[in-house]
């Protein structure tokens, strides 16, 4: 009996495995196909376009745990590139995989210490203000100096286009500050928000084949 059981444990585990892994493929695939949905938002210059596709990353992150989102998220950007390329030489891509860890990551921790919808709120809630940070210090010291070299246009341009939105943009400082931060900010509330709507409709779902329901 005991070896019969401990093959059934197996085949549960494996199958739960299975589940996992397949889930992880279609929110990531879902993430891949949502990057090419963007908007702009009216803080900051157009070239800065909103997606939503930290949703099934994020809601992978909470039925898997954060190495999942972390997995999800480097998925979602292989695939989104292997279909459209890099226009950036992989500095975009890369800056886009950390800003998005760096709001899936404390989420998913926070949420894994003790998962309910309270502590899925103050997760998301971490998250964005990590994103919001990380987001402007990486502008600052990568994103921008490289698409101004990748795309030979003269730093002070692209802040220009910054005054354009904002009288106050005056340097690459006030570019982050006042356009980059507020867009991450508005970025990561959308999407918590959005996140805690469908997380809570496909908790059957990820139940079946996750860890939890917030």
């Amino acid at each position: 009996m005991t070896g019969s059981t401990n093959t059934v444990k197996g085949a549960s585990r494996t199958g739960m495995r299975t589940r996992k892994i397949a889930a992880c493929g279609m929110f990531a695939a879902i993430a891949a196909v949502l990057m090419f949905f963007e908007f702009p938002l009216p803080v900051a210059p157009p070239f800065y376009k909103l997606d939503l596709s930290e949703i099934p990353v994020l809601i992978g992150t909470f039925a898997f745990g954060p190495i999942a989102g972390v997995v999800i998220e480097f998925l979602k950007i292989a695939v989104k590139t292997a279909i459209k390329g890099t226009s950036t030489a992989f500095v975009g891509e890369i800056a886009n995989f950390v800003i998005g860890c760096s709001m899936v990551i404390p989420a998913g921790i926070i949420y894994k210490m003790n998962k309910s919808r309270k502590t899925a709120v103050i997760g998301l809630i971490t998250g964005t203000l990590v994103m919001t940070a990380a987001g402007a210090l990486i502008n600052a010291f990568v994103l921008l100096p490289a698409y101004s070299a990748a795309y030979g246009m003269p730093l002070d341009a692209i802040i220009g286009m910054g005054t354009a939105v904002n009288a106050s943009v005056k340097d690459v400082f006030t570019f982050v500050l006042i356009c980059v931060a507020p867009f991450n900010l508005i970025k990561g509330v959308i999407v918590s928000v959005l996140t805690l709507l469908l997380y809570k409709r496909i908790s059957r779902f990820v139940k079946g084949a996750g860890e939890g329901n917030a």
